[in-house]
C-alpha cells in the first residue's frame, strides 16, 4: 500500500478510538500480530498474536477501566509502511485512579493491516496507576 492509504487507514482507526469504539483497531490486528511495550514495567514484554495480545493484555488491561477508554492522535507520520502516532489515551481506573497516559506507537504495516506496534510510554505512570497483569 502506498504511504498515503496507511495515514488514511490509520487516521480512520483512531478518529474511532478517540469516539472510544477499538473495534476498528482490533479489526486492523493482522492474525500474527505483535505488540511491543518498551521499558521495565509488568505490561513490557513482546504480546504474539491477535489472541495472545487480546487475552494477555487488552483483557487484563481493559478489565482495569471503570469507563470507555478513548486514544486520541495528536501526530500521525508516515513513510511506506511504518506509521509513527503520536497520541493519548483517557480513563478511569475502578479504583478511581487517572490513567492518561501518553504514547508514541510505531506501526507496521501490510495489506492494510497492523503486523506490529511498538509501544513507548510513561512507563511511570503504568506503575503508579495499574495493577499488574496476572503471569501467564
Amino acid at each position: 500500500m502506498t504511504t498515503e492509504s496507511n495515514r488514511q487507514i490509520v487516521a480512520a482507526i483512531f478518529d474511532e478510538l478517540a469516539r472510544g469504539n477499538g473495534k476498528p483497531f482490533i479489526d486492523a490486528m493482522a492474525d500474527d500480530f505483535r505488540w511491543t511495550i518498551k521499558g521495565r514495567t509488568p505490561w513490557s514484554r513482546t504480546y504474539r498474536g491477535k489472541q495472545a495480545v487480546r487475552r494477555e493484555l487488552l483483557a487484563p488491561l481493559f478489565g482495569q477501566f471503570a469507563g470507555t477508554y478513548t486514544n486520541r492522535a495528536n501526530r500521525i507520520l508516515c513513510d511506506g509502511d511504518v506509521v509513527v502516532v503520536e497520541c493519548e489515551g483517557n480513563v478511569v481506573t475502578k479504583s478511581g485512579k487517572l490513567y492518561c497516559n501518553s504514547y508514541c506507537y510505531v506501526v507496521e504495516m501490510a495489506d492494510d493491516k497492523f503486523q506490529s506496534l511498538t509501544e513507548y510510554l510513561d512507563t511511570a505512570l503504568v506503575e503508579e496507576v495499574l495493577e499488574p497483569p496476572q503471569s501467564m
